[in-house]
Parts: C-alpha cells; structure tokens; sequence
C-alpha cells in the first residue's frame, strides 16, 4: 500500500486530563491507554484492562488536544494504563509525536510511564520505545508490598531515568516517601475519576465517607 494512503496510526485510550499533579514532577497531561492482561490482584483501575473498552482515537488527534488544553504550560506527560506496552506500534508513534512537539517548546517537558512488566523484559523486547522515555515505573502492583515509594503503588515497583532530563528531574525521586497520599478527583457526566496512587484501603474509606452524607457509588474500579 502506498504510503499516501495508509489509514491514520489509531490508539485505544480510556481518558486523558490535565492537569495531572499526583503522577510525576509538576503539572501534567495524563494519557490513560486502555488494555491491560497482566491482572495484577488489588489493581486500583480495572477498568483499563478490557483491550475492547476506551475509545479508539487518532494519534494526531490525541497530539492536537495535548497542545490546545496545556499549551506551553506543561511540563510532562504521565503514560498510564492499562499496559501503554501491549500497543507498543501506537505508543511509538505517540512518542515520535511527543516529541516533535517538545522540539518547538522553549522549556522541555518530560515523558514519565508506567508499565507492569519487569525493566529486563522491556529492554528485550521494546528497547526503541524505552530510548523515547525520559523515566518508567516498572514491575506488576504488589498488593502485600503497598503501599510503595513516592508515585509508585508498592515497594517493588522502581522509577528508573532513562534519560538525562529524566536524570536530572527524577534521580532524587528514587528512594523518596511520599508526602502523603494526594489524590485528584475528576467529575464527567455522573462519573467520578480518581487520580493518584493511594494507601490500601483508601478508596474504602472514601466510599463509606460518601456513603454516610448519602451518596451511593454503583460501581467503582478498585472492587473485585
């Protein structure tokens, strides 16, 4: 097929919002990929891994609502899922996009993702995706070893820089606590969002908070 008229690249996201404060250095855009079959038990957002679920949407028209809601005012992008690695050609071609935009920009943003598999797997098997990263938190959510480090749901799970503006912005974040457990909240339509990484048996206590001012929530994404 003629390049010309090859179908635009697409990629299945389940939500995108800014400003994004909990995943990462500053304000951010936040990318939800939608697909996950690792199945980590006590997932807080199983509502990603459905590969059917999200909305499939083009790669230029995902890079045009980056620039128009944060303009010049961001300063990462945070990749989360869902696995951002089971669309690994999307995901590149993301990046590519990504990065064309930071060229124009004055002051550089980072590219932060989160990936349940192992960092040995991904340099095997993904090693141009990783060169297109500024920083990664790796390895599947642990629910005994929660809650983890600073943007990370539990102990096993590592923020490794992969670049030397990731260096500089995120090699003190390595073995740093958090300061507390900040969530951000979202409301579309009649769903409420959540954003962050919590301590186990947060959202627990937030449920029956609600409840008790009479507010039901009919389902949630952290319930077996």
């Amino acid at each position: 097929m003629n390049s010309a008229t090859q179908a635009p690249m697409k990629i299945r996201i389940s939500r995108m919002h800014y400003p994004v404060t909990v995943l990462g250095r500053g304000r951010r855009i936040g990318i939800w990929m939608q697909g996950c079959d690792i199945g980590c038990p006590g997932c807080i957002s199983r509502d990603t891994w459905d590969a059917g679920a999200g909305e499939m949407h083009e790669i230029d028209t995902v890079l045009a609502w980056c620039r128009q809601i944060a303009g010049e005012g961001c300063d990462g992008v945070t990749l989360s899922g869902g696995e951002p690695f089971q669309q690994s050609d999307a995901l590149m071609a993301l990046l590519a996009g990504l990065h064309a935009w930071r060229d124009e920009m004055e002051r550089p943003f980072d590219i932060l993702c989160y990936s349940g598999y192992p960092l040995r797997q991904l340099e095997r098997r993904n090693p141009q995706v990783l060169s297109m990263l500024d920083a990664i938190i790796t390895e599947p959510f642990v629910r005994a070893k929660a809650p983890g480090k600073l943007w990370r749901g539990s102990t096993n799970q590592r923020l490794i820089p992969l670049s030397p503006l990731g260096q500089s912005r995120y090699a003190a974040c390595i073995d740093s606590e958090p300061d507390g457990r900040e969530i951000q909240f979202s409301l579309s339509d009649d769903t409420v969002w959540f954003i962050g990484i919590p301590a186990p048996g947060d959202f627990e206590r937030m449920e029956q908070a609600v409840l008790s001012q009479g507010v039901v929530l009919e389902k949630s994404s952290w319930r077996a």
